[in-house]
């Protein structure tokens, strides 16, 4: 039997998440245990169980680390003032495309009913999934305030309804009902397009 690894103090939760990363993606959100992540571990069957209480707050957790990604990819955009805004706006949404479909399972922990509807979200996942949107709308709030925008237009709706839309593209993708990347890819040009023509 292999040794079992030795950790020190403190890196055990970042293996632990690593690894239920991994589980994720083989198995899926119903494949994944706290016993099978102790096992891929190397550690006891209670080593977990002192980061992690269940099986909820593992999920929340990997969720958690997604939407701390997610804000660093906002923050990477390029959508200061003075920038390119289709460039910007492309990068930053072949950047969440490819966010959401190399990782499928773990993009739909993030945003999917297992945690927000059928389980509890705990209040880090809440924290941090809110404050990435908050981010996002914030990266694009220069621009809309910059934008003539229609009488009435909210820029808080705006931000919602671009979110709305990579999310719908993802999920369209992620879902199977486009299998083809590069339709897919067109679908995204077009998506820039329409942010552009609204945001200028």
């Amino acid at each position: 039997m292999d040794k079992a690894p030795s950790y020190h103090h403190g890196d055990l939760r970042a293996a632990l998440l690593r690894e239920a990363d991994a589980l994720l993606r083989q198995d899926g959100i119903n494949g994944l245990s706290l016993r099978k992540l102790a096992e891929r571990t190397g550690v006891s069957r209670m080593a977990p169980y002192h980061h992690f209480q269940d099986k909820n707050a593992l999920l929340c957790a990997l969720a958690t680390e997604g939407f701390h990604e997610l804000e660093a990819l906002v923050d990477l955009a390029q959508l200061d003032e003075g920038q390119d805004l289709t460039q910007g706006l492309r990068g930053f949404v072949h950047g969440y495309l490819r966010f959401a479909t190399d990782h499928p399972e773990r993009y739909e922990l993030m945003f999917g009913r297992p945690l927000w509807k059928a389980g509890a979200p705990t209040d880090a996942l809440r924290e941090t999934a809110f404050a990435a949107f908050r981010r996002y709308a914030e990266r694009l709030g220069g621009i809309i305030q910059r934008a003539n925008l229609p009488e009435g237009a909210r820029p808080l709706r705006l931000a919602q309804a671009s979110w709305a839309t990579l999310h719908g593209l993802c999920k369209l993708l992620n879902d199977g009902i486009y299998v083809d990347r590069a339709d897919m890819e067109e679908v995204s040009e077009e998506a820039v397009r329409l942010m552009v023509a609204v945001l200028r």
